[in-house]
């Protein structure tokens, strides 16, 4: 997986409604960062992720990915590939395909997307699903894996892109609390490579350990930004000082 690509995002606006939810966001996340976002629900987290790989069209403003900057105003659907194959995105609820195996489920966007051979695909799979702990569960389709392995296989299908950067969603907010280890075991593998990640989660012991930087965002704004020590244990803003109280961070 490469560790060289940064993400540069400029003015980015999204508005659901009439309710602005992105209210003209700038972040520069450096290669191989590992940033962490928190925040109350309902405050852009999720949204900021999803318009990175243009799962959500933002309105206005400016994203780069590595050597791929894109407008809003005039994204081509040549640009969002290109966003999307810089990107991987880990979902919250896991997004797989019922039908397919876990195997199947990894190569599908490598055949696809990145058009490569089902043999060769096939052996990538096998050797994501061997480095996630579930080489055991290739030919096992969604329905009989629990939770945990779900999301691993979800993970699995981000690395095996190799893209420049991941992107994970609540990772572990659909999980049963017996399964969130799992999950958060693998995500410190990942980062341990050195990967860019930008991860939203409600996990704060997890953000405090993993991040080289915390975001907290709150109305569509980030708000305060630090290292872990100084989010979690010296936060200025009331309204951080308010969110950690009651999340326990």
């Amino acid at each position: 997986m490469s560790s060289t690509t940064g993400v540069t995002v400029r003015g980015l606006t999204k508005t659901y409604g009439g309710t602005p939810v992105l209210d003209g966001i700038d972040l520069d996340v450096s290669p191989g960062e590992r940033v962490v976002i928190i925040g109350p629900s309902g405050t852009g987290k999720s949204t900021l992720l999803r318009c990175l790989n243009y799962l959500d069209r933002p309105d206005a403003g400016q994203i780069t990915i590595g050597d791929l900057t894109v407008d809003a105003a005039q994204a081509r659907k040549s640009d969002i590939l290109g966003l999307r194959r810089r990107t991987g995105f880990v979902f919250q609820n896991y997004a797989l395909f019922a039908n397919k195996t876990a195997l199947e489920n990894i190569m599908e966007a490598l055949v696809t997307v990145q058009r490569l051979p089902r043999a060769e695909a096939a052996d990538r799979a096998r050797a994501v699903l061997a480095e996630t702990g579930l080489a055991e569960k290739a030919d096992s389709y969604p329905a009989a894996l629990s939770g945990g392995q779900q999301q691993r296989v979800g993970i699995g299908r981000a690395m095996a892109l190799g893209a420049g950067v991941l992107l994970f969603d609540e990772p572990t907010s659909a999980l049963d609390p017996e399964w969130v280890g799992e999950v958060l075991d693998l995500m410190r593998r990942v980062a341990e490579q050195k990967q860019t990640l930008l991860i939203v989660t409600h996990e704060m012991q997890f953000a405090r350990e993993i991040a080289d930087r915390v975001l907290f965002m709150h109305s569509g704004s980030i708000v305060e930004q630090g290292t872990p020590a100084q989010i979690f244990d010296a936060p200025q803003d009331e309204r951080l000082r308010r969110f950690l109280a009651r999340t326990g961070g």
